[in-house]
């Protein structure tokens, strides 16, 4: 009988039951797996640049890559203003990147499969942005919800719009990820049911979908962990600048 696909998804206690009240504080395999990414940046980052050399070895060239990504990709979104933020972007997106890579290791779980994981940093996020926008700019940061050149007919109408637009922005950035991770991770599952149902011989298709899904879900845990990083810019600009 084929395993449920679902079952990767689940979350379980690791170690002793740790409550205080109603709220359940024990390890879990989602924060065994969450401390491994971030160890495993922080080794990188570490043997990455403790040497520098004017020729880069491989680690520092890739750490090096990664740098100017973020540096250009703040740069483009945000501009110089966001510059003392890169250290957030920065650490955001590989984070992200490397749960999500992770988590296409045999037997591993991928964090960010989890609304919860993801919801978490999207309000941290989108908390964050509204607060730099008001100490940076008082009260007239509101003026983000009335947008230039609107007629006064319709200011009313496309200013509730644009206030369930900015409340939505948690939501969007967090599902999106949860969303893509999830149904990706559950079709890999599947399709890898059918090779063993079907053995050798009749198993070769669902097997040749499940090499191409890899490399396609390969793919998308590093562009969602760019559009998570290129939309917290985005909305970092509208907080700095109060472009809209």
């Amino acid at each position: 009988m084929a395993a449920n696909p679902m079952s990767q998804f689940k979350v379980y206690r690791i170690g002793p039951e740790i409550k205080f009240g109603n709220i359940d504080l024990s390890f879990t395999n989602a924060s065994l797996f969450m401390l491994i990414s971030a160890f495993t940046i922080c080794l990188f980052l570490y043997f990455s640049s403790k040497q520098k050399s004017i020729i880069p070895s491989r680690l520092q060239l890739i750490s090096e890559i990664f740098y100017n990504f973020i540096a250009k990709m703040i740069s483009d979104t945000a501009g110089s203003k966001a510059k003392p933020y890169f250290p957030f972007i920065f650490t955001l997106f590989m984070f992200i990147l490397l749960c999500n890579m992770i988590g296409m290791l045999p037997y591993s779980f991928t964090v960010t499969s989890h609304i919860i994981v993801t919801l978490i940093m999207a309000l941290f996020i989108f908390a964050a942005v509204t607060i730099i926008g008001f100490v940076k700019h008082g009260f007239k940061y509101l003026s983000i919800f009335v947008p230039k050149g609107v007629p006064v007919v319709l200011l009313p109408l496309i200013t509730i719009i644009e206030i369930i637009s900015y409340l939505s922005r948690p939501v969007s950035l967090s599902v999106r990820l949860f969303a893509n991770m999830m149904a990706g991770h559950t079709m890999l599952k599947v399709f890898g049911s059918f090779v063993i149902s079907l053995g050798l011989l009749g198993g070769w298709l669902p097997l040749s979908f499940s090499v191409a899904l890899t490399g396609l879900e390969i793919l998308v845990a590093f562009l969602q962990a760019y559009v998570f990083a290129i939309l917290t810019c985005i909305y970092l600009n509208d907080a700095l600048n109060l472009h809209h």
